[in-house]
């Protein structure tokens, strides 16, 4: 597939570096007054674009967010929507959180946005919708998609190796979601977009077939690994909502943030907590046979039968460093067992989760398996 001309199709300006510069985004920013945002983190970063943007602009200017790992609360949005209220274009340096700060800070205040990708570890780059923190639970909110994605491939081939695995959870669990996705068309009758489906699904594919070049740091590994990241965005965006890309997995990883929060302590990477769900729907997925009846059982095991293994997850996700196991992420052992009966309830979306926690499968043994096997 042809990420350029599918990222004209949604008005995105999706663009490598070339020759030093990024010559549609150039064009895009002439006139303009132009804020990049960035944290204590991503600021090493501005230098990489900032000379970019300064040639160009009619004004430019930094924001540096004081933490090294922001978080999307209400707070931090309007210190985004106040810094960038006299500025005509807003340019995250960075990747998720500060992406959806930009998205949803533009989107309050009609300024388009973009994003100068610091690394490959999470789908939200092209995606019309924002997640964020609001009184402590985490909420999705409509926002705006961004009007360029700029990639400096020698900035996303260095980036840390974990955030390298985050960005693969991410992906990996596509196939998770959108298993859920098709599962619940029969459960549940919920409509199939096959648009969005098939288009997030090869995606996937192409990706998982790069991981070698992407576990030896080749740039093409990294490519394919951008372009997934993109296609969910826009699979999302032909959904109308986020379907495509989140399930079971997501829920979890959802659940577990809200711990994290309300406990004060960092959060890990959105993609690193979403492979650990993500190994966790597979396995629900695989060991359905020794579970109990429920009607449709058969054809949910059909359509589970092209997934890989939790296994194969677990292996790939250990190589990029990412944890394997929930009690690497400095979570207890009873917030665990309560996500798995809990977390369906994050969203009313029917998800393998749901399956198991509505139809009478997750009992305390399963659990207790669950347990054994990932905690």
């Amino acid at each position: 597939m042809d990420i350029q001309a599918l990222s004209e199709k949604f008005g995105v300006n999706a663009e490598r570096k070339q020759d030093g510069g990024f010559p549609v985004f150039e064009k895009n920013i002439r006139g303009k007054r132009v804020l990049l945002v960035a944290d204590r983190t991503t600021e090493q970063f501005l230098p990489s674009v900032k000379g970019i943007v300064e040639r160009n602009a009619a004004e430019s200017a930094a924001f540096v967010l004081p933490s090294p790992e922001p978080v999307a609360d209400e707070e931090t949005v309007k210190r985004v929507v106040e810094a960038g209220r006299t500025y005509d274009y807003l340019l995250a340096v960075g990747a998720g959180t500060l992406n959806d700060l930009c998205k949803y800070a533009g989107f309050l205040t009609h300024t388009p946005s973009g994003v100068f990708a610091t690394a490959p570890s999470m789908d939200g780059f092209t995606s019309g919708v924002t997640p964020l923190i609001e009184k402590g639970f985490k909420i999705t909110r409509n926002a705006q998609t961004v009007s360029d994605v700029l990639m400096d491939f020698d900035v996303l081939c260095r980036a840390p190796r974990i955030m390298i695995g985050a960005g693969v959870g991410d992906i990996l669990a596509k196939y998770c979601c959108l298993t859920d996705w098709r599962i619940s068309s029969f459960l549940t009758g919920e409509t199939v977009n096959e648009e969005a489906y098939s288009l997030m699904h090869q995606a996937v594919c192409a990706c998982d077939a790069s991981l070698e070049q992407l576990l030896r740091g080749e740039a093409e590994g990294v490519q394919k690994l951008m372009d997934a990241l993109l296609i969910s965005g826009y699979s999302m965006v032909i959904a109308g909502n986020s379907r495509p890309a989140s399930g079971a997995e997501h829920h979890m990883s959802h659940f577990l943030e809200m711990d994290f929060l309300r406990r004060g302590e960092r959060i890990p990477l959105h993609g690193v907590k979403v492979g650990l769900g993500t190994m966790v729907s597979l396995y629900l997925y695989h060991t359905l046979a020794r579970r109990p009846s429920f009607a449709g059982k058969e054809r949910v095991r059909a359509a589970a039968e092209h997934l890989p293994a939790s296994e194969y997850a677990e292996n790939i996700l250990a190589q990029f460093a990412c944890p394997t196991r929930f009690s690497q992420l400095g979570v207890s052992r009873e917030t665990v067992r309560t996500m798995f009966f809990e977390a369906y309830k994050i969203r009313d979306r029917f998800t393998v989760l749901t399956l198991y926690c509505t139809r009478g499968l997750m009992t305390e043994a399963v659990a207790d398996e669950l347990l054994e096997r990932f905690y």
